[in-house]
């Protein structure tokens, strides 16, 4: 949508699909575990429980049907072992006794999940570390088969400015609609952080936010179980004070729950918020606008008993730019979800170039021992992968990394020629000129672009 004229933003519809809190849609439950949630089931979501409040869910948790649909989920998602060093590949050789187990242990109140193991990796595009939950492959499995029989109550509430781990809904919709927003005229952005989410959320208003839809008590001692667990990083073990865990299947579940209230009152207040987990936008049209925006979420998020980063919070004015496109840091705009947002323009930020670049060097090491097309196949699935995500990005982003990679392939081809030295302009152009990239099945940025485009599908 294009602004009106030249003072007054053009007024945005609804994103599609959009609903309000607690209104609900026949085909919207496409989704839901129908081994869990029967067509009486629905019915009943639909029409509203007494008291808002579900009795007796404890049954559909540990029904084995349940859980052999959580172990499939768990198994596609992949992962590594806990702290019982037991794979998901081991859990299926032993599935029937395995959920045999878990279905006597939940009936009679004996399961209790094992420690959380930390494992510290790399932040992309950075030299950073973050935590990270692996629960044991059977407390994944559980915790699955708990997703399936919640979800569905608290997605009929959830509203439509949260994009992050909800059910047919992912980071493009969250992009699409940021990209809907500055195109209107919401120019002026609060771009927010919140510090620490995962790790900061206070677990008794956690616990109380599920119980106020969920009066099964076996169901909130296992949810109580889960928040309790104790990690384990080496040798040292102790239990958070605070927090769910990254990593653990309930997890993002349990956040969007605790920021349900920020969202609902953002939207009451008119203000255009996209949130994706724990990272989120504000578009106004006004600095003041922006503002007041600010004022209200600080409040609101104190009052949550959490926090905003002070360096990484501010106000942007997207339109104030010196035109340029940038492969590294800029002061102008704002990042959200791995791109840059500048102008009408957007394209990878920084840090998301950094890490792409980082995934195609260690497949291009001059001395990883494999044949240029082995190189080539292992480079074109991360180059598909992310120009899926990043293919809307202005147009100057692509040729200049078909560039770096082609230099790169060259010098990996020197080496096989026993030659030393990088590949620069010159000769190296002339025995590999880029024709020769392309018969070899290198994926190129810049004509898939070029064909998106033609397709209409850019």
């Amino acid at each position: 949508m294009a602004r009106s004229d030249e003072t007054r933003p053009a007024e945005v519809t609804p994103a599609t699909g959009a609903k309000q809190a607690g209104e609900t849609r026949p085909t919207e439950w496409a989704w839901v575990e129908r081994t869990v949630w029967t067509s009486r089931m629905l019915e009943a979501l639909e029409r509203g429980v007494k008291g808002g409040v579900w009795y007796s869910l404890m049954d559909k948790v540990f029904r084995k049907a349940t859980l052999r649909r959580a172990f499939e989920r768990v198994q596609a998602r992949k992962g590594g072992s806990g702290v019982d060093g037991q794979t998901i590949e081991q859990f299926g050789e032993r599935l029937e006794s395995e959920l045999e187990r878990l279905e006597r242990e939940l009936r009679t109140g004996s399961y209790r999940p094992r420690p959380i193991k930390r494992r510290w990796i790399p932040k992309p595009g950075s030299r950073e570390k973050r935590p990270l939950g692996i629960p044991a492959v059977r407390d994944r499995v559980v915790q699955a088969a708990l997703v399936m029989v919640l979800e569905p109550i608290f997605e009929r509430e959830f509203v439509d400015t949260s994009y992050g781990f909800r059910p047919e809904r992912g980071a493009k919709d969250a992009l699409r609609r940021v990209q809907e927003l500055l195109d209107a005229g919401y120019v002026w952005v609060v771009d927010a952080d919140l510090k620490g989410y995962f790790d900061s959320i206070p677990k008794d208003r956690l616990r109380k936010a599920v119980s106020e839809r969920v009066a099964d008590g076996r169901v909130l001692a296992l949810v109580d179980r889960f928040l309790e667990q104790p990690v384990l990083d080496g040798l040292e073990s102790w239990t958070p004070i605070a927090g769910t865990p990254q990593g653990a299947v309930l997890s993002p579940l349990l956040a969007n729950l605790y920021l349900h209230p920020v969202d609902q009152e953002v939207a009451a207040a008119g203000y255009e918020m996209v949130r994706y987990a724990d990272d989120f936008v504000i578009l106004c049209r006004s600095r003041e606008e922006a503002e007041a925006a600010l004022a209200l979420v600080e409040r609101l998020i104190a009052e949550r008993g959490l926090t905003l980063h002070p360096d990484k919070t501010r106000i942007v004015h997207t339109t104030d730019t010196d035109g340029k496109v940038r492969f590294y840091d800029s002061p102008h705009g704002f990042d959200f979800l791995g791109y840059h947002f500048e102008g009408r323009q957007r394209w990878p930020r920084a840090k998301s170039l950094r890490a792409f670049k980082d995934r195609l060097r260690d497949k291009t090491r001059p001395n990883n021992g494999r044949s240029l097309d082995e190189t080539i196949a292992d480079c074109n699935r991360t180059l598909r992968g992310w120009f899926g995500y990043f293919k809307h990005s202005h147009r100057w982003t692509f040729r200049p990394l078909d560039q770096w990679l082609r230099r790169r392939l060259r010098t990996l081809l020197r080496r096989h020629q026993h030659r030393h030295g990088i590949s620069k302009k010159g000769l190296d152009h002339q025995r590999w000129p880029n024709a020769f990239f392309t018969a070899h099945g290198l994926f190129c940025l810049e004509a898939a672009r070029a064909a998106c485009l033609r397709s209409g599908s850019g």
